[in-house]
């Protein structure tokens, strides 16, 4: 449809120039580096969210550890200073303690080896750049 005289197409109809594709092409890769930068951070606080959760099960194991050393140590005095029952008592109970650490040792290194994974953003970015390096090459 030429509606000018000289032939032209009118403006509402042309194709964009390829300077106006370069540069919407320019302002969507500006925007979704952008956008997989701010992914990337976000990724980065919850691994590192889980690195202090993880850190603190620990620490708080280790504390545990050292009641049941001592509360142990206390049993072994009173089976030989003292009768059976009281003895077997403390014993148990420091046994308790040190499957309880054994637990938050677990729960603690399993929140570690998840923060200690890859980030799936950068999987995501050497995606889009090959995307990108192809549709450069058609």
């Amino acid at each position: 449809m030429t509606d000018w005289d000289d032939g032209r197409t009118p403006p509402a109809e042309r194709p964009p120039s390829v300077g106006r594709l370069v540069e919407k092409i320019s302002e969507q890769a500006t925007r979704l580096v952008r956008a997989e930068i701010a992914l990337a951070k976000a990724e980065a606080a919850e691994k590192a969210k889980r690195s202090g959760i993880g850190a603190g099960l620990i620490a708080v194991a280790l504390v545990v550890v050292l009641y049941a050393v001592g509360v142990l140590i206390w049993s072994a005095i009173l089976g030989l200073a003292e009768a059976w029952p009281l003895w077997l008592s403390a014993l148990v109970v420091g046994v308790a303690l040190v499957l309880f650490a054994g637990l938050l040792v677990g729960i603690g290194a399993a929140q570690l080896k998840q923060a200690s994974t890859r980030p799936e953003t950068i999987d995501r970015v050497k995606e889009d750049v090959s995307t990108v390096k192809e549709g450069m090459k058609r």
